[in-house]
């Protein structure tokens, strides 16, 4: 694949950093994950205000460029030959000496990364996914809240403990707090539904503030479905009447059944997508412009 590197194009084989960037060295850095639709990124407004936020908190000195993103994605599909992609906008401290300067990363390393999307695997919409119940437990935030930053080990140490689950093949590893609150997915805000009302963690569980769980709130005021964010427990979860999961690469996922530690499989709800899930599932396909292909027999 040919990336962008520091403004400029090259092959990812050829693309280097140096072993001072404090990226590397103290895992300083932040990083964007989106798709396109129609060559189009969908909330790339947002996921750049959160990078900018992030970055300011870290002292890197960047500001991204909406118009100048747009314009590079657009380029990065056209040499790839790809009509849609997903895409990684990584920013780096950059270079410095060795120790924990106190002054502003003034030389950021900037990385946008493209690959081809995963096929989209229809059964997971129509006839939902699983989740596991994971022993290890979500990390506190390195400060107020949680960075989409490079710090990713309690995150790749649950997906290494969901690898250990057999029953759980395909499954999305579930993450409560240190006290027992429901958190995240490995890679996913969770959400479900009872009695009406749609449920969330909150913020204050460290988990990490998503621009599609943002979107998926926002969507779901303007079907009148009233949102609440707090701390639930795992009964909260394996008691509603329906649940979901969402990211920037598979949008929004239902959840029909949840697996815990021993095995032991729950089902949740009725062990189909549920309606107020599969109605912010078209409403977020609208926002994006598109429609999602349909198992046979599906009704619209």
């Amino acid at each position: 694949m040919i990336i962008r590197m520091n403004g400029h194009l090259c092959e990812e084989e050829q693309a280097v950093i140096s072993v001072y960037d404090h990226g590397f060295l103290y895992g300083l850095g932040l990083f964007e994950t989106f798709r396109t639709y129609g060559g189009e990124p969908f909330l790339l407004a947002e996921h750049l205000n959160r990078l900018a936020a992030g970055c300011r908190e870290l002292a890197i000195a960047f500001e991204p460029d909406l118009e100048r993103v747009t314009a590079e994605v657009a380029e990065l599909l056209r040499v790839n030959a790809l009509e849609d992609g997903y895409f990684r906008y990584s920013v780096s401290a950059g270079a410095d000496t060795l120790g924990l300067p106190v002054g502003v990363y003034t030389q950021p390393t900037e990385v946008l990364y493209v690959k081809a999307l995963p096929p989209r695997d229809v059964s997971i919409y129509t006839g939902g996914r699983s989740l596991q119940l994971l022993k290890l437990p979500r990390n506190t935030p390195e400060g107020l809240y949680r960075l989409k930053s490079f710090h990713y080990m309690n995150n790749i140490l649950a997906k290494r403990e969901l690898q250990g689950y057999a029953w759980a093949q395909g499954a999305e590893g579930l993450l409560l707090t240190e006290d027992g609150y429901l958190a995240e997915g490995v890679v996913s805000n969770l959400f479900f539904v009872k009695d009406g009302v749609l449920y969330t963690p909150s913020l204050e569980t460290g988990i990490l503030p998503g621009i599609t769980r943002a979107e998926t709130m926002r969507l779901a005021e303007q079907l009148a479905l009233t949102v609440h964010e707090g701390l639930y427990v795992w009964e909260d979860l394996t008691g509603a009447d329906e649940a979901f999961l969402t990211n920037s690469i598979q949008e929004i996922v239902p959840v029909t059944k949840a697996y815990m530690p021993s095995g032991e499989a729950l089902r949740i709800g009725s062990g189909q997508p549920g309606v107020w899930t599969r109605k912010l599932m078209d409403a977020y396909l609208q926002a994006t412009g598109t429609s999602a292909p349909r198992a046979e027999g599906e009704a619209p």
